[in-house]
């Protein structure tokens, strides 16, 4: 019989896909089923060459063996998982071996960890996609009765390894120009180079503000509380003298009121959580720092399976999403916010297209309760 080679991100990933696919025959780097082989890559086992690879040049950092702009980039494998690696690829060579099923993060990134192996190993063969944003059990059943061609993801491909051929080519190439020039030890990266501008940026305009004191008067007329501006529009006094003045000068006055002014105003209800406003909140309620926040998702997403993938940038749910929300309400009802959940399920109003728009859908929703 004809297997399928399941290739997961994490050995934690791999073993739960094993489990519902019925595979229990564990061996070093992988578990077997009648019908399944699933392995993992532990991370990227392979990553772009080394400068040294292309040229003896690039072996010393000179200024003169700069700008490095290698073409075609070569791929190395990661020395400390070289024997994953192997595994892997003398898996893919077995004659019983029909096809590949792609099951990394279901992402730019874990697509680039697949691609690159299938690229490093050799393989040729029929390729099929895993793409589920939960790990549950249904979830991963539903995702296995309805994968999809490989072809259909080979532009978020080539957007990876774009993105990561710029990375080597401005961080090895900047770093050496900086470390060269300075005599130094300096790094430089595609993307940690104008963070940094933008904190140390930030970082000046705090040091170099100049504050200044200013006095402002509030009035009490019967109960009715009210705050002075002068006739620019300010409320704010230069100095404690000119504001004691001033309040000097209107104690005791009467006061008119010569206009009122009603404003109906609607607040729309927030919209679900990406990754960075999810971030922001926990480091305002929780202190928690983005990796921490991160992380705690991480595992509420693999191991608890609790909520959906957690590396979105969308704030929206798909409208096929919809169907499933009375049954991720319900898993809710024996927590802190269960009656909350079953006053929504009893309310059964209909959602705001805000929140329901598969147009600011892209690889995943929004981060929500899985059921």
């Amino acid at each position: 019989m004809k297997k399928s080679i399941i290739l997961a991100e994490k050995p934690s990933v791999g073993r739960d896909l094993a489990r519902v696919l019925g595979c229990f025959r564990r061996e070093k780097g992988c578990i077997e089923g009648p019908r399944h082989i699933v392995t993992w890559a532990m991370g990227h086992l392979v990553e772009l060459a080394e400068p040294a690879s292309y040229s003896p040049a690039y072996k010393r950092w000179t200024l003169a063996s700069l700008p490095m702009l290698p073409s075609p980039m070569r791929l190395q494998v990661i020395p400390r998982t070289r024997e994953q690696f192997a595994l892997i690829a003398s898996l893919l060579k077995r004659p019983d071996v029909s096809e590949l099923i792609i099951a990394t993060d279901a992402g730019r990134e874990g697509e680039l960890v697949a691609r690159w192996i299938m690229k490093e190993a050799g393989w040729t063969g029929p390729v099929r996609r895993l793409w589920i944003s939960s790990q549950t059990d249904k979830a991963v059943e539903d995702g296995f009765s309805s994968l999809k061609d490989g072809r259909e993801y080979e532009n978020l491909y080539r957007a990876a390894e774009c993105r990561a051929e710029a990375d080597w080519i401005v961080g090895m190439n900047v770093t050496r120009a900086l470390t060269c020039r300075h005599d130094t030890p300096l790094s430089a990266g595609r993307v940690q180079t104008p963070t940094l501008a933008i904190i140390a940026a930030r970082e000046e305009e705090i040091e170099t503000f100049s504050g200044a004191w200013y006095w402002t008067l509030r009035g009490d007329f019967s109960g009715i509380r009210g705050s002075w501006k002068g006739s620019d529009g300010s409320g704010r006094f230069s100095t404690e003298e000119e504001a004691a003045r001033t309040a000097e000068e209107v104690r005791g006055r009467e006061v008119r009121v010569v206009s009122l002014e009603k404003t109906r105003k609607r607040e729309s209800s927030p919209l679900a959580y990406d990754l960075t406003e999810l971030q922001r909140d926990a480091n305002i309620r929780l202190e928690f720092s983005a990796k921490k926040t991160l992380d705690v998702l991480q595992v509420l997403y693999e191991r608890h399976k609790l909520v959906t993938y957690p590396r979105t940038d969308s704030r929206c749910i798909s409208s096929d999403i919809v169907a499933t929300l009375p049954a991720r309400l319900l898993a809710l009802k024996d927590t802190p916010y269960g009656k909350h959940a079953v006053e929504v399920l009893r309310l059964n109003k209909p959602l705001d297209s805000r929140f329901v728009n598969d147009l600011k859908v892209t690889d995943h929703h929004a981060v929500i309760p899985t059921d």
